[in-house]
């Protein structure tokens, strides 16, 4: 009687647990097979439990295919630029690379991760892991001049053809950024900052063909991502422009197994007029202008202040080959080493504490709070 009850509770509670594999009637006394472990929510949503056999509902259906008919009603793309065209712009993106690695560039041009490389022209902008406070609506504008101008030849090759198409107007595009991935690079689910960014926003492809995904969720250690709403492919030299739903209402991505090849994106957009911009030129609270009273460090004020630059490290050229390390691992890592004391676990609020936010990110830089007790690590000083 007690193993009958035993035997009907264990049923009962695997019923109340959907992500479990369902009880399979057999003979008794035999081996259960090995339970998978629980898939999270947003994969079963997009998978319909394969396991099952459940085929999505018509209303499931018909509600992605409502939903990938708004995101497609806010993309244009165009075919505009040659393989000549592409082999010239692209000589000069290696040499925008030559020279940030000769150190030509001010400081916040340059912005480097694993597999990934950005550079700013125009106007720069802090997003991700730079700021104490994330999500959305915390980026701010680099104070001007903090950043290289734009290239003459953006200008020339680039900009003057999609005017000339009647893309963009002229005069429209303040801010270019050269994003250079390497396989297996990554940008995470994020909308281009409303409040930074006027629409549309206009990218072009170089190197290799590669494509954009709509609507995904990223998970870490080990990186998994969810199944698109649209996956748009994007080919070499093609222009892929976006407002409206496809913007500002759904996330876009760049998953690591659409980056086969080395694939560069030049991303032209225009700044608000009321954008919200760093008021000091101090953008590390590790150095101080002269005179910088360090009362302003307490409080609100402290969050405006940058978390120290991660410029000067290059991306290992093997890592490609190996099993993916993330910026999240090695930023937690050091971050006991580069943040000066008044900025360490103490002072961080009880939620920034404990919360891990993968959400809003704009890249694969993600990090853990050093005082996590979820993980130890070893501390190294560089």
């Amino acid at each position: 009687m007690a193993g009958s009850g035993y035997t009907d509770l264990r049923e009962k509670l695997k019923s109340m647990m959907p992500y479990r594999d369902s009880h399979k009637g057999g003979g008794g006394g035999g081996g259960s097979l090995p339970r998978e472990p629980p898939e999270p929510p947003y994969d079963r949503k997009r998978r319909h439990q394969e396991d099952s056999g459940s085929e999505p509902s018509d209303y499931e259906e018909q509600k992605e295919e409502e939903e990938a008919r708004k995101v497609k009603s806010g993309i244009r793309q165009l075919r505009l630029f040659s393989a000549e065209e592409c082999a010239k712009i692209e000589a000069r993106i290696e040499d925008v690379v030559s020279r940030a690695e000769k150190g030509l560039y001010k400081e916040h041009t340059v912005d480097r991760a694993p597999l990934r490389n950005k550079y700013f022209f125009g106007e720069g902008y802090t997003y991700g892991s730079q700021l104490q406070r994330r999500g959305p609506g915390q980026e701010r504008l680099y104070p001007r001049g903090e950043v290289d101008a734009i290239p003459e030849w953006v200008h020339d090759l680039v900009i003057r053809k999609l005017v000339e198409h009647r893309v963009i107007p002229e005069g429209f595009v303040n801010s270019a950024v050269i994003n250079d991935y390497q396989p297996g690079g990554c940008i995470v689910s994020h909308v281009d900052p409303i409040h930074i960014f006027e629409r549309p926003i206009v990218s072009v492809s170089f190197f290799s063909d590669s494509a954009l995904c709509f609507g995904c969720k990223f998970q870490f250690k080990p990186i998994r991502v969810s199944e698109p709403v649209l996956f748009l492919p994007v080919k070499r030299g093609s222009v892929t422009v976006l407002s409206g739903y496809a913007a500002d209402e759904i996330t876009h991505c760049i998953r690591p197994q659409d980056i086969k090849e080395r694939r560069a994106v030049i991303i032209l957009r225009k700044t608000r007029i009321d954008a919200p911009r760093l008021e000091t030129k101090s953008l590390s609270s590790s150095v101080l202008p002269p005179g910088y009273n360090s009362d302003r460090l307490s409080g609100s004020n402290r969050d405006q202040i940058l978390k120290p630059k991660r410029s000067h490290r290059k991306a290992d050229p093997d890592a490609a080959h190996r099993p993916r390390i993330l910026e999240m691992d090695k930023e937690e890592n050091r971050r006991s080493v580069l943040l000066p004391k008044h900025r360490r676990r103490s002072n961080f609020s009880s939620e920034n504490y404990w919360r891990r936010s993968y959400e809003y990110t704009e890249d694969c830089d993600e990090e853990e709070e050093d005082g996590s007790p979820a993980r130890k690590v070893k501390m190294r000083r560089h």
